[in-house]
């Protein structure tokens, strides 16, 4: 696993733990020499995360689209930062460049990046695995609502099991690294660069 695809806040949220498991999160990749592929803001989780893991001297690439967060410039001079056109292309574009991808707890962008991911593992698209970061039980409603579409057929338990959940960095990224496949699907979008 080189590199890991960080879907989060550009806020902070309200709880300090959700801050300090994006700081732990980031220190844990630096620690393990695994990149950052993320949405290229500095504000909120976004900046947090990345953040420490540029003080541990890793490797962080944002992906954003132009103009969309004011000049262009990177949040710190010290990290690459891929400029596409728009949103879909951000997404497309972190999709390829991660071997695996994390969920912290964020908004409407945060879910949105994530059920695309979700979906496109379903569709076959990719292999990569999916991980929740559950801190302080973020993701719980969102978890009870996927075991209820699983329990009224609109989703498959082997889908449900697609996603692994834990609200330890460390464990979670250790997990993830046992979980990345070592064949590739025909066509899967995992192209560098």
């Amino acid at each position: 696993m080189k590199q890991v695809c960080v879907y989060c806040g550009s806020n902070p949220g309200v709880l300090p733990q959700y801050r300090q498991a994006a700081a732990d999160l980031g220190n844990a990749l630096a620690a393990q020499k695994i990149g950052l592929v993320y949405g290229g803001y500095g504000e909120g989780l976004m900046g947090v995360v990345s953040g420490a893991v540029l003080a541990k001297g890793g490797s962080v690439c944002g992906v954003t689209p132009r103009g969309l967060f004011g000049d262009g410039k990177p949040h710190a001079p010290n990290m690459q930062l891929i400029e596409v056109e728009d949103m879909h292309a951000r997404k497309q574009k972190m999709m390829q460049l991660a071997d695996a991808f994390i969920a912290l707890p964020g908004g409407v962008g945060t879910y949105e990046e994530l059920f695309e991911t979700f979906s496109w593992a379903q569709l076959g698209l990719h292999q990569k695995p999916i991980g929740l970061l559950n801190t302080a039980g973020f993701f719980d409603p969102l978890l009870t609502m996927l075991h209820h579409t699983t329990e009224q057929g609109f989703m498959g338990q082997q889908a449900l099991g697609r996603l692994l959940v834990f609200d330890e960095p460390q464990l979670l990224l250790q997990q993830l690294a046992v979980a990345v496949p070592t064949i590739q699907l025909p066509g899967e979008i995992h192209q560098r660069g």
